[in-house]
């Protein structure tokens, strides 16, 4: 009887990821029109439009933000409702004065990463020279990559010069990546070219204006050649991922604060409830925000039984077989396009597996919320995916995702217990 229920629980379920398929073609057919409106522009006519750094309007007139995973943004209050789009280390915007209460001795002194053989300064790491640009492109580990480094990895976009950003600065040397923004390393070329286009032709952005980096992210897209983009989508494909994140199911977290979008141990005595959220830590500060160590590690807290509820989300899209009957789940298997182990499938579905809770819980919501979209038709499928999707629902998918293990065997993944 069991093999029978096994068998007609995978045959519905292959009938209703069909249906949604042809469901997401027909609707990318009838929204063909509207598309063809974000088509890619000439990069002469993008190259002419001028300031590279004006902010785009953007209408969220129509997110639910009751359903925003607060902790995925690194904020405790959603949005006001006059919002105004954040802009990140443009032309004029106000110096950073993280090295203004600093001796020249402190922040001339050579500091070393944990076993790298390099050595360099805070004034060298935070690019004292040009604090509104972010800093340099600090590269403890170059055996890590390939060498030498392109250009707009290392220095950004030429066409922005020195008032543009790397895109080593936020993503670090090796695509590593961090949790307020997204790790590169490992995505198939052609997906990475798909984004950088989209950014361009404004068609991925973030649901909470106050994300100034994905701004940055549209107008360093904007300022990138054709060229450059491919370089910089064959350099991050081509360094294997390796997951920096270690998931933790607890009922109490340590005490933090929240800092440029993360959430920073305050190293005081005791402890808070965790509630419904991921609270993702650098496992050594110095190393992962002082240092800016692409071998950093992150520790996600995750409620407990988080991972349990996830994965009945993530495998079976919560179908589930009661008193002989098949009850529909809310979503569809992620197993169906990603893979069965989460680890994507190229050319252009990304893998899920190890990555940043905090970046998967924000495409989520920005994808449910029609403000990430894309020429892909396949955005239009991840949308009635995640439809129905509870921001309860966000944590427990994405503590299950981030606790998959990239490639080792399921035995040793990346997952305690307190």
């Amino acid at each position: 009887m069991k093999p029978r229920i096994g068998t007609v629980v995978v045959g519905i379920a292959c009938l209703v990821l069909g249906a949604a398929i042809q469901r997401a073609y027909d609707t990318w057919q009838a929204t063909s029109s509207q598309s063809a409106k974000a088509a890619p522009t000439p990069e002469s006519a993008i190259k002419a439009a001028a300031p590279i750094w004006t902010v785009v309007s953007v209408d969220r007139s129509k997110v639910n933000y009751s359903n925003q995973p607060l902790w995925a943004w690194g904020v405790t209050e959603p949005p006001e409702p006059d919002e105004k789009q954040a802009v990140q280390g443009a032309p004029g915007a106000p110096a950073n004065n993280r090295n203004a209460n600093l001796t020249p001795e402190e922040l001339n002194r050579k500091r070393r990463a944990h076993s790298s053989n390099l050595e360099f300064s805070l004034a060298e790491i935070r690019n004292s020279d040009n604090p509104t640009g972010g800093g340099n492109v600090i590269d403890w580990y170059p055996d890590d990559h390939p060498n030498p480094m392109p250009d707009v990895v290392r220095q950004g976009p030429a066409a922005l010069g020195k008032s543009g950003r790397a895109c080593g600065t936020c993503h670090l040397s090796d695509g590593t990546g961090r949790p307020e923004n997204a790790s590169p390393a490992g995505l198939p070329a052609a997906y990475i070219l798909r984004q950088l286009s989209d950014f361009k032709n404004d068609l991925r952005h973030s649901s909470d204006a106050r994300k100034a980096n994905t701004n940055t992210m549209t107008m360093l897209a904007k300022a990138m050649s054709d060229e450059e983009m491919k370089q910089a989508a064959e350099y991050f494909a081509s360094i294997r991922w390796r997951s920096h994140v270690r998931v933790v199911e607890t009922n109490v977290v340590p005490k933090t604060q929240i800092q440029g979008e993360l959430f920073i141990p305050t190293g005081e005595k005791g402890t808070e409830p965790i509630g419904n959220r991921i609270v993702e830590v650098p496992t050594d500060v110095e190393e992962n925000q002082v240092l800016r160590s692409s071998h950093g590690t992150w520790i996600a807290y995750v409620p407990v039984g988080a991972i349990r509820k996830g994965r009945e989300l993530v495998t079976n899209g919560g179908m589930k077989v009661v008193n002989g009957q098949i009850v529909q789940g809310k979503t569809t298997a992620c197993g169906a396009c990603h893979g069965v182990d989460l680890l994507g499938v190229a050319p252009d579905v990304p893998p899920l597996a190890g990555r940043s809770p905090s970046y998967l819980a924000r495409q989520i919501f920005d994808i449910q919320q029609s403000v990430r979209n894309g020429s892909n038709s396949s955005v239009t499928l991840m949308r009635m995916v995640v439809d129905k999707l509870t921001a309860e629902d966000i944590v427990n998918i994405t503590a299950y995702l981030s606790s998959r293990p990239v490639s080792t065997p399921a035995s040793s993944q990346l997952l305690t217990r307190r």
